[in-house]
């Protein structure tokens, strides 16, 4: 089983933190790998950051089900940005970290709190639990004011401000699962949950496993309408792609 994590910008430190995660994750004889595509953000924290993101990641999942082998995908920023239109470029199974969290936490506790980053990014996470159903098992979503580069820059500060909003979210919000809003907070969960007392997801571990369940379940993504193949069209403008990248099978 091969199984490719894309990690939507462009810093490679994080993508290795996430390589190392689903390293971590995956049982033995399942083959992770985790790229960033060439073109796009170094972070992502406002819409404009995920919607220039989402070429990238298409290019990426698009090579991987025609040159790689890959047998699934993972999304690997909780803004799970592109997953709607990767479902449409493959019949593999696709899997965002937010999806993939918010569904096993609610196997875990009741109710849930997404910890995150920048004040101004907590529309992006409500719209990810809106349209995941998911606004009556979340408590709260609450920022630490840090950035992603914040993070990497100075994982003591950006820990304990996880920390601090984590006990809030359980001691005043009534979160019984802490979510950590970044795939850049892979290496905070376990200190965490530690610290917490309740369950921590980073939603890379989540998805890697959910992607290894799918496919040994032989599933992929159908193609029956709503995530059916793009019509034949031109794209112009867009040298990412090459020609032959937008042209799709017919069922």
């Amino acid at each position: 089983m091969k199984i490719k994590l894309i990690n939507p910008n462009t810093t490679l430190s994080m993508t290795q933190s996430i390589q190392e995660a689903a390293l971590r994750a995956a049982r033995p004889g399942t083959q992770v790998y985790s790229v960033s595509p060439q073109w796009g953000p170094e972070s992502i924290e406002c819409y404009v950051d995920e919607y220039l993101a989402v070429p990238g990641v298409l290019k990426e999942v698009i090579k991987g089900d025609r040159e790689e082998g890959a047998d699934a995908f993972v999304i690997a920023c909780f803004g799970d940005p592109g997953l709607q239109a990767a479902r449409e470029v493959t019949r593999k199974p696709v899997l965002g970290i937010c999806e993939s969290a918010i569904t096993t936490a609610k196997f875990l506790a009741p109710y849930f709190s997404i910890v995150s980053v920048l004040d101004r990014a907590r529309k992006v996470t409500e719209d990810a639990v809106s349209a995941y159903g998911a606004e009556k098992f979340c408590r709260s979503i609450r920022s630490t004011g840090l950035s992603v580069l914040d993070f990497g820059q100075d994982p003591e500060r950006g820990l304990e401000a996880l920390a601090l909003e984590g006990e809030k979210a359980v001691r005043e919000d009534g979160a019984e699962c802490i979510l950590l809003g970044c795939a850049g907070f892979v290496d905070f969960a376990q200190d965490l949950e530690r610290r917490l007392g309740v369950p921590v997801l980073e939603g890379v571990t989540p998805a890697v496993k959910l992607a290894e369940a799918l496919v040994d379940m032989g599933l992929g993504t159908s193609k029956a309408s709503t995530w059916g193949w793009p019509e034949k069209k031109q794209f112009l403008g867009y040298p990412l792609f090459s020609e032959t990248d937008l042209m799709f099978e017919e069922d």
